[in-house]
């Protein structure tokens, strides 16, 4: 509607499949992640490569339907060996009641604490806090979760949207506290750490779980679409 009024458009995608099935006008993927269509943060070169190669595609007129594949891969995907991640031993035996769940993510919030203050200082600014919870709460409202309760805070009216963002907050509190000294890591060493290698990303997967056996279908909506994203999701 928008290219028949005279508007040219252009789509940014991150799904070749969808983008395939879609058919936009003219569409650019890009092989960055999910929310990172231009590449990533603090990379204003490789970002205005993608932009400019997307805005090039204005120029085609071998149409109606353009799709390419941008070329380069984002510099943010190679691993980078300076990087070290923080040192929280996860349990040699991982939890199988609330409680020592409650307990084991308390612990990890207590050692992580410091390396998420010196990243919030660091880049000014957090994006902990979608869940209306303190990470001191989260420990508490995670074991009822897991226990089969549907707590609510204000904010939200349904367990599912509660339990939803604290489960983003949980993603991004340790995604902060594994940038907060030396150089950046890549996106795949910080999902490779919290996903493989702490008690968070445990208990996510813990939740997806509990979520998706509820009776509660949005609590089986959420638990199956936004816990844990598809590649990491336990066998």
């Amino acid at each position: 509607m928008l290219e028949d009024r005279g508007f040219s458009t252009v789509a940014l995608g991150a799904v070749r499949a969808q983008m395939e099935k879609t058919r936009p006008p003219r569409g650019l993927w890009t092989p960055s992640q999910l929310g990172r269509p231009l590449g990533e943060p603090g990379d204003p070169a490789f970002q205005r490569r993608v932009l400019m190669a997307a805005l090039g595609l204005l120029e085609r007129t071998d149409g109606p339907v353009i799709l390419e594949d941008f070329h380069e891969d984002p510099p943010g995907w190679a691993d980078n060996p300076a990087w070290s991640a923080p040192a929280v031993p996860l349990p040699v035996s991982l939890p199988t009641t609330p409680e020592a769940w409650e307990h084991a993510f308390a612990e990890e919030l207590r050692q992580l604490m410091p390396a998420w203050r010196r990243a919030r200082a660091r880049f000014g600014r957090t994006t902990t806090g979608l869940s209306f919870q303190q990470p001191d709460a989260w420990p508490a409202f995670a074991a009822q979760c897991l226990a089969g309760a549907l707590p609510t805070v204000e904010g939200y009216e349904t367990a599912a949207l509660a339990l939803r963002f604290l489960c983003d907050d949980i993603k991004a509190f340790h995604g902060e506290a594994a940038q907060a000294d030396g150089p950046a890591p890549s996106s795949q060493q910080v999902d490779t750490w919290f996903w493989r290698r702490t008690v968070g990303g445990a208990l996510l997967q813990a939740l997806r779980l509990v979520a998706m056996q509820s009776e509660n279908n949005a609590l089986n909506t959420v638990g199956g679409r936004f816990f844990v994203p598809a590649p990491w999701v336990a066998a």
